[in-house]
């Protein structure tokens, strides 16, 4: 009988990293067996999948999603019960995954969670909650190992996730270019509005006006949008044929890959911020959350920065434009000065050396396959 392992999580970005680490056991274990909650890059990494992401961020976005998180819990329950997994791998998404952590625990199913809920920013009372829980913690983040010392729980930096996917790309420009239906020689200005739908909501609707005043100013661009491999482009059909009108090409799964072209990117505050940084994109930050939301997490929310760039460089590295803020105009004025103001844009691309320099040397999916397989007391297959 093979090995199970089973691996949940609950947004697009955790998707991500999960099916990186799927890819990694698989080929350090051939014969393991992975069963997980994900969506489709998971699916393909060859995860059996128990049911799909049902995320959601804030309480306003949360209330039209409880149908489909409880139904994905009850069917990770199931899966648990059912299969007894000898290792449960938590990513993030925490009020769904320390809920499942308690079930694995009567079960005797060892635990590791994977990426760290940002109890640094907010609720830092889950730091106890998930010592006492989980096995070991994998951390992708630097200052993140230090939050844990004192816990008992062993707590490793194994690096980031997206650092792998680039290392893994190694791609020509003019390559990828094409791949992506864009011309070699045409400088690219990408756009990324999010990969949740609320999201994609409040972001996706400035986009057009944004092209429309780029145009007017500054000639010889191209422009990529991607959307990420679980969205429902059908539904932003309107604008995205508004987007088409202006010359933007559509993707979708082509994040990176649109980055990896870009000679500047407008993102979503994210994953993806982490990524342009690592590539050496300029990049400004924007983001929109329903009031409510926003003003809950003006009031317990206790970092200066959203984009990571910021948070690990501890000051302004990159604009960030939140709610109200996030207009053409505004877009515009940051994007005039990475084109216009070259001390500007090298300041920015230097603060982002000082940050890839913490990541180097690290394969964060290659050490988490290893930890998972000391918990499961697996040897490497050569």
């Amino acid at each position: 009988m093979s090995e199970t392992v089973m691996i949940v999580t609950g947004e697009t970005s955790g998707e991500l990293y999960g099916s990186l680490l799927a890819v990694s056991l698989k080929k350090r274990q051939p014969g393991i067996r992975i069963i997980g909650i994900g969506g489709e890059r998971m699916k393909e990494a060859g995860v059996e999948l128990v049911s799909g992401i049902s995320s959601a961020f804030g309480l306003a976005e949360a209330v039209s999603s409880i149908s489909r998180i409880k139904e994905a819990f009850r069917k990770a329950v199931e899966a648990l019960t059912r299969n007894k997994p000898s290792v449960l791998v938590l990513i993030d998404y925490p009020d769904f995954n320390l809920r499942l952590a308690g079930e694995a625990k009567k079960y005797g199913i060892k635990i590791l969670y994977y990426v760290s809920p940002q109890v640094w920013a907010w609720r830092k009372r889950r730091i106890k909650k998930i010592a006492g829980l989980a096995e070991r913690m994998a951390v992708i983040l630097p200052f993140e190992e230090k939050i844990y010392k004192d816990t008992g729980l062993a707590c490793e930096f194994v690096g980031h996730p997206v650092f792998d996917e680039i290392q893994e790309l190694k791609a020509d420009k003019n390559n990828i270019k094409r791949e992506l239906g864009l011309k070699e020689d045409v400088p690219v200005l990408s756009l990324l509005p999010g990969s949740r739908p609320h999201e994609i909501d409040n972001l996706l609707p400035v986009l057009p006006d944004v092209l429309k005043e780029f145009k007017k100013e500054f000639k010889g661009y191209q422009f990529c949008i991607p959307f990420a491999p679980n969205t429902d482009i059908n539904k932003y059909e309107t604008i995205i044929d508004g987007l088409r009108s202006e010359g933007a090409v559509i993707n979708k799964g082509e994040s990176l890959k649109a980055l990896y072209a870009a000679d500047m990117a407008v993102i979503a505050s994210g994953t993806a911020t982490l990524q342009a940084v690592l590539l050496g994109v300029p990049i400004v930050v924007i983001y929109k959350l329903f009031p409510l939301t926003y003003w809950i997490a003006k009031l317990i929310v206790k970092v200066k920065y959203a984009s990571l760039v910021n948070i690990l460089s501890g000051k302004e590295v990159v604009k960030e434009l939140f709610q109200s803020d996030v207009t053409a105009k505004n877009i515009m004025n940051e994007i005039r000065k990475i084109v216009s103001d070259e001390s500007y844009r090298d300041k920015m691309l230097r603060a982002y050396d000082i940050v890839r320099t913490m990541f180097s040397g690290k394969k964060a999916s290659e050490r988490v396959a290893e930890i998972v397989e000391e918990m499961a007391g697996l040897k490497p297959i050569k």
